[in-house]
């Protein structure tokens, strides 16, 4: 049974790959960010057989030395911590440099020192920018247009180099727009869908044009597993990604058909990102993925928003999201 260290568990995607890989029979141990409270983020979303064979560890990647004691003996480590919100980036811009690219350090650092046989780093579809041309492939330019997205750009450069200068065996994952249960309610389709569940009738959004290439979490977290598991793609970066795109504005109606087809959609000025800093359109390439694995996502926008929009109401009807979700 081979031994795999999961940074940024209790997160979104993260959540979504340690029950994969439990029940694919690794034997996982959860990184948890500590906090004072104990809690475990979305691992609590897990069932009980998957947590029962989850060992959780609370730590912070940002502790280089942590990283290094705790990541002995692995044969796998799969990097997600990482802060993801492109608004607060804006404000608070040092704070992704010491956890996206400090982080991404201490654990390449770490497993270097520990001889690591396999590292998978986390990168982003919003490292490309705006498209110079589609769909975007792995030889894309890359483009800082958020301090986010410039903090995933050093983070991805600094694996490329330990894997060229220490021959260091990483994969570069470069996840486009993954949706699904367990989102934040910041992330677009969260914030549509727990407003028309909360029977609002105009639904707030920012700009409608920027089309996006949204995968599936399920989709996500399988790509991460074949991508891991496939030797041809050590020292690659390989794009998850569906091939198609969609607007924000075409997002938004397909929701509101699904939910409350009256409602209607109003551009707030408060939600808009700087003009020079949105990316226009994300389109990904997927023949890199399916050339080096056979596999491609297969869960169609039609089934992820479906499954979505009822996993949140499950979890409003269980109280768990309410009205100030709106605001998030």
């Amino acid at each position: 049974m081979q031994k795999v260290f999961i940074t940024g568990s209790e997160g979104f995607i993260g959540s979504h790959l340690t029950e994969k890989l439990v029940r694919s029979g690794y034997e996982v141990t959860a990184l948890v960010q500590y906090n004072s409270f104990g809690q475990e983020g979305w691992l609590k979303n897990l069932s009980q057989e998957v947590l029962n064979e989850t060992n959780i560890l609370f730590g912070d990647v940002r502790d280089g030395e942590f990283i290094r004691k705790q990541t002995k003996g692995f044969h796998k480590i799969y990097h997600l911590a990482a802060l993801i919100s492109i608004p607060y980036s804006y404000n608070s811009s040092k704070s992704y440099i010491e956890t996206n690219l400090m982080g991404t350090y201490n654990i390449l650092e770490a497993a270097r020192t520990n001889n690591i046989p396999n590292t998978i780093i986390t990168s982003t579809s919003e490292v490309y920018g705006t498209a110079r041309y589609t769909p975007i492939n792995e030889e894309h330019p890359l483009q800082g247009q958020s301090p986010y997205s410039a903090s995933k750009i050093g983070a991805d450069k600094l694996a490329e180099s330990y894997n060229l200068s220490f021959d260091l065996p990483i994969t570069i994952v470069r996840p486009f727009n993954t949706y699904g249960p367990r989102q934040s309610p910041r992330a677009i389709i969260p914030t549509i869908i727990l407003q028309l569940l909360n029977g609002k009738e105009v639904i707030e959004l920012g700009d409608l044009s920027p089309t996006r290439d949204m995968v599936y979490v399920k989709d996500t977290a399988e790509g991460f597993k074949v991508i891991s598991e496939e030797a041809k793609c050590v020292g690659e970066t390989v794009n998850i990604a569906t091939g198609q795109e969609i607007s924000i504005g075409e997002i938004a109606k397909a929701l509101i058909n699904k939910i409350n087809p009256a409602a209607k959609i109003k551009q707030d000025q408060k939600r808009m990102r700087p003009s020079k800093s949105e990316v226009r359109r994300l389109l990904g390439c997927n023949k890199k993925l399916e050339f080096l694995t056979d596999w491609v996502p297969s869960i169609s926008f039609d089934q992820g928003i479906k499954e979505t929009i009822d996993w949140y109401t499950d979890e409003k009807n269980r109280n768990h999201f309410g009205q100030r979700d709106f605001y998030l």
